[in-house]
């Protein structure tokens, strides 16, 4: 037996009272309470029999370095500025089987085309404002809704082109949306790399078992891309528009460019001339007919947003207002990326589908609403408190990890504008075998799969896992020192 098994095996619960209190406590995605091997896990099981931690150590090194070559970095933010870092991987695979996966790809894309419905609404009739199910304030008040888009009609009618669902596991069959990202997703480059890194140092494990590709990603989202252009041409012309090299994902925005084989664009290199867009080349000016877009509405077009934006293309939502342009994700998606809006998500699903959420919502609380505010204010230590347009694991109060000083200074924050906050309760996140110091140990994690949207809706099969990877905690983010894991859905039913 080699060394490697042993330490999966002396992450058995029997006999460590800790281990059993955790097991009781969280979701474990490999081990049944009992200490047996899930049958999603069996086969990759029996390949860490043959494999010893100095093997995984290398490889480990090796995945580092493949990842070094190719440039993944993202940006950590602090008060000091941001530094660029690599994204830590982690090589044992968070494995779902294909019943589970099933239940997974109905509910996003059930929530995609009520989300993309809801958004068509707001921009038209606004029969859900209407009907009372959602208040009118919380669309009409929003930030992130933009008036210019009245009544403006896109292909397809779809808005959300490409979105994020992120969800977390607390049982067998038990899986939460925790948000929906709708506005400029990003991730999906890192999902795609991870399943290339782990396909280069463990290909006897793929070919021992039958895993869903994820390979043709990008074919698919030219694909849809395309079937929303706004002419109707045969060979559209699709371009990638970035705010630059200093952006977070950037590194994604030039990879998705590259794999899809759409030019990479800034808005200085794209103008609007008798209400088309073109972009600048060496050979003239080229007629564009759509734009995934990787920059946020205010900085879209300086002559209708923030005019100081120097990322945006001047007349760009004319040209889209006039339907000879189309942009993914569509301008004022970001209402739908509301953390308040996310409350009602299962109600639009019943307003407009007539059926029952697939995936549920973790439970939430409007600190808008007086009684919501009260109780969160009593409870705040076991809560975890978000700013409603807040993103990437910033402007957080994780009340089980806070001091009573910083809870008292985040109740006045919240205090000062309610209607900015929600809270959720402290989430049980399930488990999933990690490599770490040596040892396969236990470790939390979320998923967000990618769903995209063109002439129909599909998913995109595993998602991208993100993983916690210090000892007990909970917070995924990688710009919050959390890590990734390759996501493995296997075909054959377990």
């Amino acid at each position: 037996m080699s060394e490697s098994l042993e330490k999966v095996e002396l992450w058995d619960n029997s006999g460590d009272p800790e281990a059993e209190a955790r097991a009781k406590q969280f979701f474990d995605e490999m081990r049944c309470p009992d200490g047996t091997i899930r049958p999603a896990y069996a086969d990759f099981a029996e390949f860490l029999e043959k494999v010893t931690v100095e093997e995984l150590t290398t490889k480990t090194g090796a995945a580092e370095e493949l990842f070094r070559r190719v440039g993944i970095t993202f940006a950590v933010y602090t008060e000091g500025g941001s530094t660029e870092r690599l994204i830590p991987f982690d090589i044992i695979p968070r494995i779902i089987d294909r019943s589970e996966w099933d239940l997974v790809e109905r509910g996003c894309v059930q929530r995609v085309k009520a989300i993309n419905t809801f958004l068509y609404d707001i921009y038209h009739e606004q029969e859900i404002i209407k009907a009372g199910i959602v208040p009118p304030e919380l669309v009409l008040l929003n930030p992130a809704f933009q008036p210019e888009m009245m009544g403006v009609d896109l292909p397809n009618d779809v808005y959300a082109h490409i979105a994020g669902i992120d969800l977390v596991r607390t049982g067998a069959r038990d899986f939460f949306v925790l948000e929906d990202n709708v506005r400029t997703p990003s991730g999906v480059s890192y999902l795609l790399e991870n399943r290339e890194v782990m396909m280069r140092l463990f290909p006897d494990a793929f070919a021992n078992q039958n895993i869903s590709p994820v390979g043709n990603y990008s074919e698919r989202l030219i694909e849809n891309l395309r079937s929303v252009s706004p002419g109707g041409d045969e060979e559209p012309v699709v371009v990638l528009m970035t705010p630059g090299r200093y952006n977070s994902a950037y590194f994604e925005h030039v990879f998705l460019a590259e794999q899809m084989g759409v030019e990479l664009v800034e808005g200085s290199d794209l103008f609007v001339r008798d209400g088309y867009v073109w972009m600048r080349t060496t050979e003239g000016p080229v007629r564009v007919d759509v734009i995934y877009r990787r920059i946020d509405d205010p900085f879209i077009d300086p002559l209708a947003f923030r005019q100081d934006s120097l990322l945006g293309v001047p007349g760009l939502l004319s040209a889209v207002r006039l339907g000879t342009v189309n942009l993914a994700n569509a301008i004022g998606t970001g209402v739908a990326d509301d953390k308040a809006m996310y409350t009602y998500v299962p109600r639009m699903i019943e307003f407009y589908l007539g059926e029952h959420a697939i995936l549920k919502n973790v439970q939430t609380y409007m600190l808008r609403d007086p009684s919501h505010r009260k109780y969160v204010f009593e409870n705040l230590h076991d809560l975890v408190v978000k700013e409603v347009h807040g993103s990437g694991g910033y402007g957080m109060l994780i009340g089980p990890a806070s001091t009573a000083a910083e809870r008292e200074a985040y109740k006045k924050r919240v205090e000062a504008n309610p209607s900015d906050f929600i809270a959720q309760p402290t989430l049980k996140l399930s488990t999933a075998p990690t490599f770490a110091d040596g040892k396969i140990v236990p470790r939390h994690v979320d998923l967000r799969p990618f769903v995209l949207s063109g002439k129909e809706t599909s998913v995109i099969p595993g998602g991208l896992t993100r993983v916690a990877l210090r000892e007990g905690s909970l917070v995924v983010n990688s710009s919050q020192g959390g890590g990734t894991k390759d996501t493995w859905v296997l075909e054959d039913a377990k």
